[in-house]
């Protein structure tokens, strides 16, 4: 029997939560940036947002190995020895990428409205492919080439100027959204790399999920900690290190914290398709969201590159989600597999995608 929260699936809840998580993540982290003159250090809430994860995650781990015990040997040391020994090292590498990442979504979504950072975020899904293509060698099929197509062009119509947000624009620099889509653009490309170098370091790893996050998030903070020393380090020095902090900064240090965590039980318990249907409904009341809290105006060519987004996004995950087609074996005289022997089965391939921050040493595991 499915796992059940109060008589309901709990793939349906977390998915559930998941919608409601990636929806408000893009609408509280621009209106913490936008709500005030007073703007608060990026890289503070970064450190934080790590540090929140570093915690969970750690009772998490820990209460693991309170109910798998190890006879001789205390949980410090077992704690100690799982979470910086084996090849716990090969974390240092996506945990500095997903940090110089997640510095660029604050500044991201201080320069592009909530609406169109969301639509444009998607581009992940195009930069893990691409990644997942030229270091795995993974060989994606025709339907997902096809929404990767769909998916470059709806953000391209999504990117386009129109009048009708011009009085939005004129308030900002007329560089703002050039250097947005940019700053987009080089977080969803970190994004894909660090997702296809899980993939490729991590596979018949045997670590849980939570043990592996606690290791991503204690080597971020390394990372962490220099962006608020040295890109930010004058500001904190002269303003202290909650400067223009709000409680709008802090929902948004917890959204980004848990949303990983999230993602691990989604995965687990939902699959592709049902995961593209939430994130497809967090871009919708994104959109709709913004028209009332930060006035954004939707135009038809937004309204025609989020469609395709959404469709691509959909499409996407539900390619990886198809089953395979059983074949009855026939007879076949034993001159015929001499024949046959040496061919391969294209169609015994599993093509993989990461995009998402938690990880799952299972191969149908979260990764992120």
């Amino acid at each position: 029997m499915d796992a059940q929260v109060f008589g309901v699936p709990l793939k349906y809840v977390s998915l559930a939560v998941l919608t409601l998580q990636n929806s408000l993540l893009v609408l509280v982290m621009r209106y913490s940036r936008v709500s005030s003159a007073t703007q608060y250090h990026a890289s503070t809430a970064v450190l934080l947002s790590e540090l929140t994860k570093f915690a969970v995650c750690l009772v998490l781990a820990i209460r693991e190995r309170l109910h798998n015990p190890v006879p001789g040997q205390t949980l410090a040391r077992r704690l100690l020895d799982d979470v910086l020994g084996g090849d716990s090292w090969k974390m240092m590498i996506p945990a500095g990428l997903y940090t110089i990442q997640n510095n660029l979504q604050y500044a991201a979504v201080t320069l592009l409205d909530a609406a169109t950072f969301q639509v444009t975020y998607q581009l992940k899904i195009l930069a893990t492919a691409l990644c997942a293509v030229l270091m795995l060698g993974t060989r994606l099929p025709r339907v997902r080439w096809l929404a990767l197509v769909l998916l470059t062009v709806g953000v391209a119509l999504v990117q386009l100027p129109t009048g009708n947000n011009a009085a939005a624009s004129a308030q900002r620099s007329s560089r703002a959204p050039v250097l947005g889509l940019l700053t987009v653009s080089v977080a969803c490309v970190l994004s894909g790399l660090a997702g296809v170098y899980f993939e490729k370091v991590l596979k018949g790893s045997r670590q849980s999920v939570w043990l592996r996050n606690v290791q991503l998030s204690l080597f971020s903070t390394v990372p962490a900690l220099f962006g608020v020393l040295f890109v930010d380090g004058r500001g904190v020095r002269l303003d202290g290190f909650f400067y223009g902090y709000s409680r709008w900064t802090c929902a948004a240090i917890l959204c980004q914290a848990v949303g990983g965590l999230i993602v691990a039980v989604v995965v687990k318990y939902a699959d592709n398709i049902l995961k593209g249907f939430a994130t497809s409904i967090s871009i919708v009341l994104s959109c709709l969201a913004s028209v009332w809290l930060f006035g954004f105006r939707i135009t038809p060519p937004f309204v025609v590159g989020a469609a395709l987004v959404i469709y691509a996004t959909y499409l996407y995950g539900a390619a990886a989600s198809q089953p395979k087609a059983k074949l009855t074996p026939l007879p076949v005289a034993a001159a015929d597999l001499d024949n046959d022997e040496g061919h391969d089965d294209d169609n015994d391939r599993n093509v993989q995608t990461i995009g998402l921050r938690t990880i799952d040493a299972s191969p149908a595991g979260p990764r992120s």
